[in-house]
């Protein structure tokens, strides 16, 4: 009898250009925003304004963003993920447990393929988005289904929300713990989430309900009464409105009110990317630092321990 896995976790994370290289950031930003979950322009007048416009001019600074905070092992958000799902490996050593992202590589398709020519009968997919959005967990649940059509044969789970899973929610809070042991305690604690489109939210996408869900769970985890901590949202882009509060805005009012420390933690990030480490940690502390405050950013879980095993421990209840 093979002790070979039949069942595997395949926990797939956004995405990130190979290289910090305006040619890499190119390709990875053309497969992104090609995506009609991320962008919902008809591609008849969104492609010659994407290649055209919006790439040549945000693949070199993009890059340039990239470059501040790309580590040796390479891209932030890949190096953490693969520790991650080998950290998930050592909690489920019965799985095989592979990562994957929905843009750029290792794809997510071919991910797929290789566990089923490796004789997996059963996968549970893991977005590593806490929080359900159209603009997210839907694009990967769109490509497994797809993926599942052609091989019916395999059965196919997806893990398609844990915002406020309490596993999750006590490994953040005890992260947020951790950090005021070590540096002491802010004047406030400020959530920041990845932010969509308002209009989304409007159609029906429960992402703004999920991150609140998120905050409120982590909260009452650290036992933090409603005028302890703030939720807002970052990385706007476009012209139109996308969810409030706007992350960076408040926490300028927050430090001109009076507040002289300011903790911000972003839980809606699996692992730390561009987005935490050069929009926020950098980004972020140097603006507030102007307006006579101190920012000080929280990791987010990235590989630790406690985040594997929350993470198992969704996976194993699928299959259970």
């Amino acid at each position: 009898m093979s002790d070979a896995p039949t069942t595997a976790l395949l926990a797939v994370n956004l995405g990130t250009p190979e290289t910090p290289t305006a040619p890499a950031v190119r390709r990875y930003l053309a497969e992104f925003l090609s995506d009609p979950r991320v962008v919902s322009i008809p591609p008849l007048l969104w492609k010659p304004l994407l290649h055209g416009l919006i790439l040549p001019l945000r693949s070199g600074r993009s890059a340039h963003k990239y470059a501040q905070v790309w580590l040796p092992e390479g891209s932030p958000l890949a190096v953490h993920t693969r520790r991650l799902a080998e950290g998930l490996q050592r909690e489920l050593p019965q799985w095989r447990v592979r990562d994957a992202m929905r843009y750029g590589t290792p794809a997510l398709l071919p991910a797929l393929d290789a566990l089923a020519a490796e004789g997996i009968q059963r996968i549970v997919v893991l977005p590593l988005y806490p929080q359900y959005s159209t603009t997210t967990t839907a694009s990967v649940e769109d490509r497994v289904q797809q993926w599942q059509a052609r091989n019916p044969q395999i059965e196919v789970q997806l893990i398609r929300d844990y915002a406020d899973d309490p596993q999750w929610a006590a490994a953040v809070a005890a992260s947020i713990t951790a950090h005021w042991q070590q540096h002491g305690r802010g004047d406030k604690l400020v959530f920041s989430f990845h932010g969509i489109p308002q209009r989304l939210a409007d159609a029906g996408d429960p992402y703004p309900q999920r991150c609140r869900a998120s905050a409120e769970a982590i909260t009452a985890a650290l036992g933090l009464s409603a005028d302890e901590w703030e939720l807002t949202y970052q990385s706007r882009f476009g012209r139109e409105r996308w969810l409030e509060p706007y992350a960076e805005p408040r926490l300028w009012e927050l430090a001109q009110s009076g507040l002289k420390t300011l903790d911000v933690v972003c839980p809606g990030f699996a692992t730390d990317c561009l987005e935490t480490l050069e929009e926020v940690a950098l980004g972020f502390t140097a603006t507030v630092a102007e307006r006579g405050a101190q920012m000080r950013y929280i990791p987010c879980l990235n590989d630790a321990p406690s985040h594997a095993h929350a993470l198992a421990a969704l996976a194993t209840a699928q299959t259970a």
